[in-house]
């Protein structure tokens, strides 16, 4: 078996000094309340769809007019995505108001350039391309091309999301509860803001076409993590999953194939405490743990709604409540294929979206939520939820 070389001997000794790290810095806990979100657009010219933006001239336009005024920081995914992400506010109005500033911000700079956010989370004309170059996507790359991996690429180039950040909890058991919930809703979740149905200038048949890319990639680093302690479960999803890539001064990050991190543990050259935090970036489940947990199921919204995951996400997990009745409503709906292929067509996906809707603007009333906020969270329950319907299901020409 080949193994990936050290000069360190600041190494992990052994699984549980995995499942140490995984306690001590994913699962994190404390008392919760911080809300942030990182929302992904893929970019167009004004016109002229089957165009690219190339990355350097994004960069200078928001380079020249200066940083997001309420502290978002702006990155690039490998094919061009803009990423606006927030610091942690004291809950969901305080990031809605804080990231509308940043977001407006970028909005604004892009227009007057005639550029555009587009309103979905899949590229709907353009195949993937590649323009970030860096050893952490070459890797990344040359890891799907050896599998054979059509999605790899379009999950790179072609995808963007609305990510949630929610707090991991009180203690372990209040960590295992909104772990839990996170991903009972999930299935639910992913139908009600499924807003992918067209790439490259094909319809795909499913509502949520960026769900079905990251649900034919690499199982071990895609699925759900399974066990009753979910910090337990993520270390031993961590140590089964191949790694990806390896760090070098030389700039080839790629790994070994077949390699898991488990067995590069037991190797004669074992990795350390930064080898470890970078193969968990490199993991890709609904629900990342990192301090917080990262709800990275959801695709990217039309304008108008990028904040109501937040919001809805947020009410439910937050308040006993809303928590009892999403998990009542969601039990046993754990098809994420037909969540993301039907939408809320799935069976028992429309009344549980209802439900949990409904209990998610009750709870974000009772906390003194900003009523712009419950405004909003009720305007997307009635123009989709109510109707069993999705932003996928929206005429483009009509957003």
């Amino acid at each position: 078996m080949t193994v990936i070389g050290r000069d360190t001997t600041e190494r992990l000794r052994d699984c549980a000094d995995v499942r140490g790290f995984v306690e001590r810095v994913c699962f994190k806990t404390g008392p919760p309340g911080l809300v942030g979100t990182e929302l992904e657009w893929l970019v167009g010219v004004a016109g002229s769809p089957t165009d690219r933006v190339p990355i350097p001239v994004l960069r200078d336009l928001l380079d020249a007019a200066g940083p997001p005024p309420r502290g978002s920081t702006v990155t690039y995914e490998p094919g061009g995505q803009l990423e606006l992400s927030s610091p942690a506010f004291p809950g969901p109005s305080a990031c809605w108001q804080a990231v509308t500033e940043d977001a407006e911000h970028v909005r604004r700079t892009l227009a007057g350039a005639g550029l555009v956010l587009l309103d979905t989370a899949i590229d709907p004309v353009r195949e993937p391309h590649r323009q970030l170059r860096h050893p952490r996507y070459d890797a990344m790359e040359a890891f799907f091309e050896l599998r054979a991996d059509p999605m790899g690429p379009v999950m790179m180039t072609s995808t963007a999301s609305v990510q949630v950040n929610l707090d991991i909890g009180h203690d372990a058991a209040d960590a295992r509860r909104r772990w839990e919930l996170l991903h009972t809703v999930g299935p639910t979740m992913v139908a009600a803001f499924a807003n992918s149905p067209v790439h490259a200038g094909v319809g795909t048949g499913w509502r949520s076409a960026r769900q079905r890319v990251w649900q034919r990639l690499d199982p071990g680093r895609t699925s759900v993590p399974t066990g009753p302690d979910p910090a337990a479960a993520w270390a031993e999803y961590a140590l089964d999953a191949d790694v990806m890539l390896h760090r070098r001064d030389d700039g080839d990050w790629s790994a070994p194939p077949g390699l898991t991190f488990r067995e590069w543990l037991r190797s004669g050259a074992a990795p350390d405490a930064e080898d470890l935090a970078l193969h968990l970036t490199t993991l890709f489940p609904p629900v990342r743990p990192r301090g917080w947990f990262e709800v990275r199921y959801l695709d990217a919204q039309p304008w108008r709604w990028w904040p109501v995951p937040t919001a809805v996400l947020s009410g439910l997990l937050d308040d006993p409540a809303a928590s009892q009745v999403a998990a009542r409503a969601c039990s046993g709906l754990d098809d994420w294929t037909a969540a993301a292929r039907d939408g809320l067509s799935a069976p028992g996906l429309h009344a549980a979206a209802s439900e949990c809707f409904d209990a998610a603007a009750a709870a974000l009333a009772r906390a003194g939520e900003h009523p712009g906020l419950v405004a909003l969270v009720h305007a997307f329950s009635d123009r989709y939820v109510r109707l069993g319907r999705c932003p996928a299901d929206d005429d483009p020409e009509a957003r």
